[in-house]
């Protein structure tokens, strides 16, 4: 019975070593992500075609899709702003360095491989590796 369990427990082990990679381990397949409709506090937020709320929500995005953020408030046109991913290069050479092959199936896999364009677009601000606020604007919306 003892080695029973010695065995499950090294196998347990081994495959949540080989099944885990760089960017799933630092970053994972999920961010939170932080939308915040400026100017306008009663604007309703919707993320592909489903309400979240108002104003300003909170919510977790897999990290594979790009983000497509609608506002809708009467008496405006609605806006849609969509955010697009960027590749996480520096994730992916590490991936390949310490868990070859299977680190990289498992990060590009689970979506782990990607990040919200930061640095390409001034209205995402990166808080950290997990967390991102997107500020939508409507400018032509006048309240």
């Amino acid at each position: 019975m003892r080695k029973m369990s010695s065995i499950v427990f090294a196998v347990v082990i081994s495959t949540s070593l080989l099944l885990s990679s760089c960017g799933v381990m630092f970053g994972g397949s999920k961010y939170q992500g932080k939308i915040i409709a400026k100017d306008h506090p009663n604007a309703q937020i919707y993320v592909d075609g489903e309400k979240l709320g108002n104003g300003e929500v909170t919510s977790l995005f897999k990290r594979n899709k790009e983000l497509r953020v609608e506002l809708r408030e009467e008496g405006c046109q609605p806006k849609v702003q969509v955010f697009q991913n960027r590749f996480r290069t520096g994730n992916f050479i590490l991936s390949l360095l310490t868990f070859g092959l299977v680190g990289i199936a498992v990060d590009l896999g689970t979506g782990a491989s990607y990040k919200p364009d930061h640095k390409g677009n001034s209205n995402i601000k990166k808080l950290s590796d997990k967390n991102y606020e997107f500020t939508v604007e409507n400018p032509d919306c006048k309240k």
